[in-house]
């Protein structure tokens, strides 16, 4: 196989609502999309799923433009590649960039699944024929408005809330949320906003029968977690922590977490995200997929990612129309009443990608070729 073609195009794309955490308030989002197509002509879509600003991670949407045109594309578009597990190996020399590289390696893997005539979740050995889904929800104006939006998603089907907490938003609300909805599937993401000061607050909050904590402390830290989760009894989701397999087999063995969240761009793409499931798999570590506000071919991706078997928990894959008025896909993804998504059974992603929607979107595009 030997890619000709990569095409980036930058999409502006508004949120139905703000999303906050504890990085600040998002209205809108800058999207790349990654279009590869091969000497045949066939395609495959991938998305960048960093964010506006490096808060999250290092990676924004301004570095991974540049990185992706003038460092990853040159080292894909023109070489003979056996298949699509082998594209991280072509950008290897490159050091982290992890959110770049799987805007390209996803690409190759919808394309590949495409001229097998096969739906991407089963090429990818995905077992699950329905994935549970949960939401996320980020910090809002009030605690009322919060409770209203929680009893939406309820009523919509949802199997697991996450609420996102922080300094001062954190033992009195998820209190509210107990007495108003009960022993609900419920927990709290903390986006990196304490410290092991912190430790009798998370003891407080034990007594509330989460679900986990994801990521309470640093974002680059699995010592103190560790330290952390010896004194509390629910157990720490490692979240922004772990970028590779090695980093979840490090936390795994000091004891740092009970639970991980994989995210396809955070850990580079799907032959690494399936490398960590298979960690955690053979750890007894359950995992699930995070959501970064993608569009529809982010989205569909973490669909596919997310039939692994290791993928126990519902994840933050949710309906298009939560986050958009009109997605960048059709069909749109929808979740059923009893809170579930079905894997669509159409070659590779599976959903057809609406290049007039994407055009009207556009703030920038370019194309690198052979």
């Amino acid at each position: 196989m030997k890619i000709r073609r990569i095409e980036l195009t930058e999409i502006e794309l508004p949120l139905v609502q703000f999303f906050e955490t504890s990085f600040g308030r998002t209205y809108e989002r800058r999207i790349i999309l990654v279009r590869v197509e091969d000497e045949d002509g066939a395609e495959g879509w991938g998305e960048c799923t960093c964010g506006e600003l490096p808060n999250y991670s290092e990676e924004w949407t301004d570095s991974c433009w540049v990185t992706i045109e003038k460092v990853l594309a040159p080292m894909v578009v023109g070489k003979d590649i056996g298949s699509a597990s082998e594209v991280w190996q072509s950008m290897e020399n490159v050091r982290g960039n992890r959110m770049s590289k799987a805007a390209i390696e996803t690409a190759v893997w919808d394309l590949e699944a495409k001229k097998l005539g096969v739906p991407l979740w089963r090429h990818l050995g995905g077992t699950r024929e329905k994935i549970a889904s949960g939401v996320s929800i980020g910090i809002q104006d009030s605690v009322e408005q919060l409770l209203e939006k929680i009893s939406t998603e309820l009523e919509a089907g949802y199997r697991r809330i996450k609420i996102k907490i922080a300094p001062g938003w954190d033992v009195n609300v998820i209190r509210r949320v107990r007495e108003k909805f009960g022993n609900i599937p419920l927990m709290g993401d903390a986006n990196s906003a304490f410290t092991l000061d912190d430790v009798d607050l998370f003891q407080t909050l034990d007594g509330f029968g989460l679900m986990m904590f994801e990521q309470p402390l640093r974002h680059d830290d699995i010592v103190d977690h560790a330290k952390l989760q010896q004194q509390i009894e629910t157990p720490i989701c490692l979240d922004e922590s772990i970028h590779s397999p090695d980093d979840a087999r490090k936390a795994i063995e000091l004891g740092s977490c009970r639970i991980i969240n994989v995210k396809l761009g955070r850990v580079g793409g799907h032959l690494k995200a399936g490398e960590v499931e298979r960690t955690c798999r053979e750890a007894d570590i359950p995992v699930w997929c995070g959501g970064m506000l993608e569009s529809g071919i982010g989205r569909a991706h973490n669909i596919a990612m997310s039939t692994l078997e290791g993928f126990s928990l519902p994840g933050d894959v949710s309906a298009s129309k939560r986050y958009w008025h009109e997605d960048i896909i059709e069909p749109e993804v929808e979740v059923s009443r009893d809170g579930f998504i079905t894997p669509p059974e159409g070659p590779g992603i599976g959903f057809e990608v609406r290049k007039d929607r994407i055009k009207e979107l556009a703030m920038r595009e370019t194309i690198i070729q052979d």
